[in-house]
């Protein structure tokens, strides 16, 4: 084999090369930890990668690629699967002519998340197929293999990984001979496609009886195996917790499952009736061993203290020894704050000094929760900081009304508040309400990425830019004020004082660059300033 065909890659990285190997059409998502470097590394290399303005935007988009017949895939975390179940649910009804990988990122431990979801619970929901990666070799292997289950049922598959998946790196060895992408041509499929109560009713059927042949198939398929040991122990694992069985237990008896749903169930009452105690050792909520259970096959499962936080080794150890005793507690970290001069900092001071209740949202600045600062009082979901707000405003006293303000950045804003701005126009509250965009011309929190309203795409070439004020305006909101914090502290905090006093709906845009990229954007107007310059000479 040649030395090239083996690279040391992350989990993400094999997922990026495999759909580069397969002739993926195009790779579409929303930045998100665990999940970002997909895309990112898949336009390195060649591929044709987009940041949709959100996941849900992001799915359809590759559902669209793959009714043409073409190859695609979207790229989301845990939480961005919530923001796509929408086509999600449906798309397996439509089925899919070509591929369609959804790939979630997982967060066990909640390292950079507001919840710790098991999205394994949206393949029985949304009755998609789903395959779990233990390593970087099975995040290539099983992508390409998604790729033609997808093909070879005309179903999206679900491609579930997890932190230490993702991010770790392993051997990968690029698999030869993988079957070539097909053309993108489109078939008129109306019953198929467009899902009136008439025609979803068929689908559904349709989609059960995939599923059966699906369940049939994975009872002798490849992706799962047995790796004999003693017959005392026999452990069911997926995923990374896999890796830690190995590590833990040797000797034992190991069934590996890498496709998860539907599960090849008796597979595993074939190998839970060969061992004398069997079992299940999973990161998160007890998904496998409660199916098996359902199933009829007795197997054990971890107690449930072990259902929060990543599982390590030692912790696995414990599953089997059944030690329940308390867990020493963790070493505490540094907690992370907002970087030094960053502007936001002086938006939180003046919420501060003029006593805000302030609705918060996702991105680097929900670090205004933490000393010395502690000035956000409510932080739920993208986009939620413009809703939370308004149902603040509807019922507090007039004089604690008030005091509310919204605070959203501005790639939050594009992924989920432009509605919660329309509902502030349409259903505003008696006395107003102040919304702040904190404009900092990136999408910081998960390592700078572009987004609608930079202006660049995700290879950061230019493209168009949606403007906060002239959509604010477009809204029939009359009160927009864009104010640069950093360089007039004094002016931001006035102009906050008396939108907060007006009692009309009011927008501010907080605008200033991200201190960690103004040299690159610099950079980025310059090249822009130049390719605009050599068109003028040459239309």
């Amino acid at each position: 084999m040649n030395v090239s065909d083996r690279m040391l890659l992350s989990g993400d990285e094999a997922v990026a090369r495999a759909a580069l190997d397969a002739g993926v059409a195009l790779g579409t998502g929303y930045p998100g930890t665990p999940a970002t470097e997909i895309l990112e590394h898949f336009s390195e290399i060649g591929g044709r990668a987009k940041w949709a303005p959100n996941e849900k935007v992001a799915l359809e988009v590759a559902l669209g690629v793959a009714f043409a017949g073409a190859r695609a895939i979207a790229v989301m975390k845990h939480v961005g699967l919530n923001v796509a179940a929408d086509p999600l649910f449906t798309s397996t009804y439509t089925g899919v002519t070509g591929a369609l990988v959804v790939m979630s990122g997982d967060d066990p431990g909640i390292a950079s998340s507001q919840n710790e979801q098991d999205s394994r619970h949206y393949a029985v929901a949304a009755g998609i197929p789903m395959l779990e990666p233990a390593d970087s070799q099975e995040a290539y292997d099983l992508t390409l293999r998604a790729i033609e289950i997808s093909e070879r049922w005309n179903i999206p598959v679900l491609l579930r990984m997890t932190t230490r998946v993702c991010h770790s790196r392993t051997v990968v060895r690029r698999r030869a001979g993988v079957t070539a992408a097909p053309a993108p041509h489109f078939e008129r499929d109306i019953r198929g496609r467009v899902m009136i109560p008439a025609y979803a009713r068929t689908a559904h059927r349709k989609l059960r009886r995939k599923l059966a042949e699906i369940q049939a198939w994975n009872e002798s398929c490849s992706l799962n195996r047995v790796e004999a040991g003693e017959p005392a122990l026999g452990i069911i694992a997926s995923g990374v917790s896999y890796m830690h069985v190995r590590e833990v237990a040797p000797r034992a008896s190991v069934l590996k499952l890498a496709f998860t749903y539907p599960l090849p169930v008796e597979k595993i009452r074939a190998f839970a009736s060969g061992v004398e105690r069997c079992l299940v050792v999973e990161e998160g909520d007890p998904y496998l061993a409660e199916a098996i259970r359902g199933a009829g096959v007795d197997v054990q499962s971890k107690a449930e203290m072990f259902r929060f936080g990543e599982l390590d080794a030692d912790r696995v150890a414990r599953i089997i020894a059944g030690d329940t005793s308390p867990e020493p507690p963790a070493v505490p970290g540094k907690p992370p704050q907002l970087c030094a001069g960053c502007s936001h900092r002086y938006v939180f001071e003046a919420f501060r000094k003029l006593d805000c209740i302030v609705a918060g949202d996702i991105g680097c600045y929900t670090l205004g929760v933490l000393p010395p600062l502690e000035a956000v009082d409510a932080c739920v979901c993208m986009g939620a900081s413009i809703g939370v707000g308004l149902g603040l405003r509807h019922v507090l006293p007039p004089q604690q009304a008030r005091r509310v303000v919204s605070v959203i950045g501005d790639g939050t804003f594009v992924h989920s508040g432009i509605t919660g701005l329309v509902e502030m126009t349409y259903n505003p509250p008696p006395t107003g309400h102040v919304v702040v965009i904190l404009d900092n011309a990136t999408t910081a929190m998960t390592g700078h990425q572009e987004n609608p309203s930079t202006g660049r795409t995700l290879e950061h070439d230019p493209t168009g830019k949606l403007s906060f004020e002239e959509l604010a305006r477009a809204l029939g909101i009359a009160d927009v004020v864009v104010c640069d914090p950093a360089l007039d502290k004094a002016g931001f905090e006035r102009v906050l004082g008396e939108c907060l006093a007006n009692g009309r709906i009011n927008l501010i845009i907080a605008r200033h660059p991200c201190l960690l990229i103004a040299g690159t954007l610099r950079e980025y107007e310059r090249a822009a300033m130049q390719c605009c310059e050599a068109l003028a000479e040459d239309p």
